[in-house]
């Protein structure tokens, strides 16, 4: 078998997922892109596998597969993550995710001026006197 053949796809097939991360912005359409590269790096592994004879027997299907699990797995987060980023922002878009969270002031009792005791001012915790527990 010529290994020309699967390197050369292999590496149009990287080369393809490369230019789908860096170009897309929906994050259904990176996560494809990614699994196009994971997917290409397989046919590299096979590819050695059968035509480099190593020490280790039928090396590159094992790490082959362990890809293949690890792609799985990267699906299963990367889909959940983009699920709860479209409900909480409505879009998939990948530029209009905020890398930051705004800090928000008042949460704390030093930031509470109204909070002169110096006690969490969380909501359902109101103090109660000691005849009432």
């Amino acid at each position: 078998m010529r290994p020309v053949i699967p390197y050369v796809t292999a590496a149009l097939l990287f080369g393809l997922g490369v230019y789908g991360v860096l170009r897309r912005r929906n994050a259904v359409l990176v996560l494809m892109a990614v699994e196009l590269m994971l997917n290409a790096v397989n046919l590299i592994l096979v590819t050695a596998d059968t035509t480099v004879r190593a020490q280790l027997p039928h090396g590159g299907q094992v790490f082959a597969l362990f890809v293949i699990v690890l792609a799985a797995a990267e699906i299963g987060v990367g889909l959940a993550i983009v699920l709860q980023l479209y409900r909480l922002r409505a879009t998939v878009a990948v530029d209009e995710v905020p890398l930051t969270e705004p800090v928000t002031v008042g949460a704390t009792a030093e930031a509470d001026p109204g909070n002169a005791a110096g006690t969490s001012a969380r909501p359902g915790s109101a103090e109660r006197p000691e005849g009432e527990r």
